[in-house]
């Protein structure tokens, strides 16, 4: 949120009250070092192959996939919401960061709620995310030219997408309670590989077939990676028939 307020206060010429943020800057390193708990970690041999091991896990290759499609496409369209602002929706100088900032604030409250919606529905909130973000992707194409509403539907990606993430670290802190390290480091790879590749392929894309085709793209891989998690939820439930199944007998 910090970025697009600057950018919004930088352009109507009223940096200098910038200064202002310094003390709350201040603020928060202070309470960071006060509130955060020292990280202190067994030094435990680490094994040889750690993370080819991981693989033998039948489910974690189709998270990570799933997890790749939906930060793919997340940010195969996010990058080049700036340019589909400007020349598409045709917004103001300075009211393109309010909508960015609309979009941080929701993210925001994202954050805030999606603990209590995994608690309670996981793998289907883990689904519904990426198919209401491929539907507001479809919705840009048709409503892209109207302000209210793209901001409406921005703001509405914007709490989803900030949300998603929680959903996949739970994930990967469920399925590796034992590798919490390595599988955390797996995801990062991942996850960083992912958006390089949409935000690359994205450009290409928005470069050379426009907006809508970048826009089309990101709706596509969103749907794969909810057809993608409901694959994975299946395959969990019927691993977890097997295993009741088998205490039972």
């Amino acid at each position: 949120m910090a970025a697009p307020l600057g950018s919004y206060r930088g352009h109507r010429r009223l940096a200098r009250r910038l200064l202002c943020l310094v003390p709350l800057a201040v603020l928060a390193f202070v309470w960071q070092c006060i509130s955060l708990p020292s990280m202190k970690s067994p030094r435990a041999p680490q094994r040889q192959g750690s993370v080819l091991r991981l693989f033998r896990l039948s489910t974690l290759s189709l998270g990570l996939l799933a997890c790749g499609l939906f930060f793919m496409g997340q940010f195969t369209l996010f990058t080049y919401v700036r340019p589909f602002l400007e020349t598409v929706t045709q917004v103001s100088p300075s009211g393109l960061p309010l909508i960015l900032l609309a979009i941080g604030i929701a993210g925001f409250v994202g954050t805030l709620l999606i603990t209590t919606v995994l608690n309670a529905l996981f793998y289907p909130t883990l689904i519904a995310i990426p198919l209401v973000m491929a539907a507001i992707a479809g919705t840009l194409l048709l409503a892209g030219q109207h302000m209210g509403s793209v901001t409406v539907l921005l703001s509405l990606w914007g709490l989803l997408a900030t949300a998603a993430p929680t959903g996949w670290w739970t994930w990967i802190a469920r399925t590796l309670p034992e590798d919490a390290e390595t599988g955390g480091g797996l995801m990062v790879a991942v996850i960083q590989l992912s958006i390089a590749l949409g935000s690359t392929v994205g450009g290409l894309v928005f470069d050379s077939l426009g907006w809508h085709s970048t826009f089309a793209l990101s709706g596509l891989l969103l749907l794969g990676a909810a057809g993608v998690t409901f694959l994975l939820s299946v395959k969990i439930r019927s691993y977890q028939r097997t295993a009741i199944n088998e205490l039972n007998a």
